[in-house]
């Protein structure tokens, strides 16, 4: 019987050498370690044995089952390199010539609307002296929200319905959620440098709301301050003006109207009239002919305190302002949840060549 495997094996070795196909490799393995295969028939006679030779032939049965197994095995591997090689010749590009790479038959790609706004109101903040910062998506408890004046018992947390980490540890430091305002960039911005200084914010945020044409669960602001001597209203107004006609590229309709912010004081909503529907009433600005766009206010004294800056001698203005939103504004678009629909039709509007 050891005799007949040695021949069955060579047999094996002989086909096995002729084959590339990886249809006909697995044919093969069928053919010889199958449950009806040769191997396995040379196998079923060994209860036929007595039990001496049952020891000597068993062990050299499973040992050429197992090298037929390995053989069959490192063909099949080399037989999948060599289609994904063929697959790669036959749709070659050759990347040096640039007209037939991407001018034939190639779309180019573009960037989303809300990253052409972001870079656009970066530079005119940076065009207005203000440094860009930047900050991490997972913030801890203390600068999402105690740092910014908002303790655990205050009631504009009701206002931001948060995504929590769990943490069995109470520490603020270290209990951990999705930021819900780009506000905490700003804790660490100003524990960083001192007064006089103005940078913004952008950055993407999240909150547990429920969606519809002008709320998403997560969406993008750019928030930012100024701090210094003798900060005024009169100075937030105007770098807010500056700024919504350079985004608009004309004058817009504004309104001042007091709003409760924990983090500022007095605080302030500046909305702009809808530009979706020119103040007539729409999805966008829930029929008011007006849409929330920038609340804003002079930073809070607790606030400067809690990051280590004297309060009796600086002062300064700090706003939010909603990217989304002030896209759907500069190019038309009447629904906010086109943003994160990955909609390539919608994207492509905005590709610039």
């Amino acid at each position: 019987m050891i005799e007949k495997l040695g021949t069955v094996f060579k047999q094996f070795e002989k086909e096995i050498s002729l084959l590339t196909n990886k249809a006909d490799i697995l044919n093969l393995k069928a053919k010889y370690i199958g449950k009806k295969g040769e191997v396995s028939e040379v196998l079923q006679g060994l209860k036929d044995l007595i039990l001496e030779e049952r020891q000597k032939v068993g062990p050299v049965a499973n040992e050429i089952k197992d090298k037929i197994q390995n053989i069959i095995q490192d063909k099949l591997n080399k037989a999948e390199i060599e289609e994904i090689n063929d697959g790669l010749k036959q749709n070659r590009v050759d990347v040096t010539r640039v007209e037939s790479a991407f001018v034939n038959n190639h779309e180019h790609g573009g960037l989303h609307p809300i990253t052409l706004i972001q870079q656009e109101v970066e530079n005119i903040f940076l065009s207005m002296g203000f440094e860009v910062l930047d900050g991490p998506h997972i913030e801890n408890e203390h600068n999402n929200f105690i740092a910014l004046n908002i303790p655990a018992d205050h009631p504009a947390r009701d206002m931001q319905d948060t995504f929590w980490f769990h943490s069995p540890s109470g520490d603020v430091e270290k209990k951990a959620l999705l930021r819900t305002h780009t506000s905490c960039v700003q804790i660490r911005g100003m524990k960083e440098r001192r007064p006089p200084f103005r940078f913004i914010a952008p950055g993407k945020v999240f909150r547990c709301e429920r969606t519809d044409a002008s709320h998403e669960m997560v969406f993008h602001q750019t928030e930012g301050m100024l701090v210094g001597e003798n900060i005024s209203v009169t100075n937030l107004i105007y770098f807010m003006k500056v700024l919504l006609s350079e985004i608009f590229k004309k004058d817009v309709e504004v309104r001042l109207r007091p709003g409760f912010f924990p983090f500022v004081e007095p605080g302030f909503e500046l909305d702009i009239k809808c530009l979706i529907c020119g103040g007539t009433g729409c999805s966008v600005c829930k029929q008011v002919g007006w849409v929330e766009l920038l609340p804003c206010g002079m930073v809070h004294p607790s606030v400067l305190q809690m990051s280590g800056i004297d309060p009796a001698k600086y002062n300064g203005f700090a706003f939010g302002l909603g990217l989304d939103r002030l896209v759907m504004m500069r190019y038309g678009i009447d629904d906010i949840r086109h943003f994160h629909s990955g909609d390539l039709r919608f994207v492509s509007q905005f590709k610039s060549y």
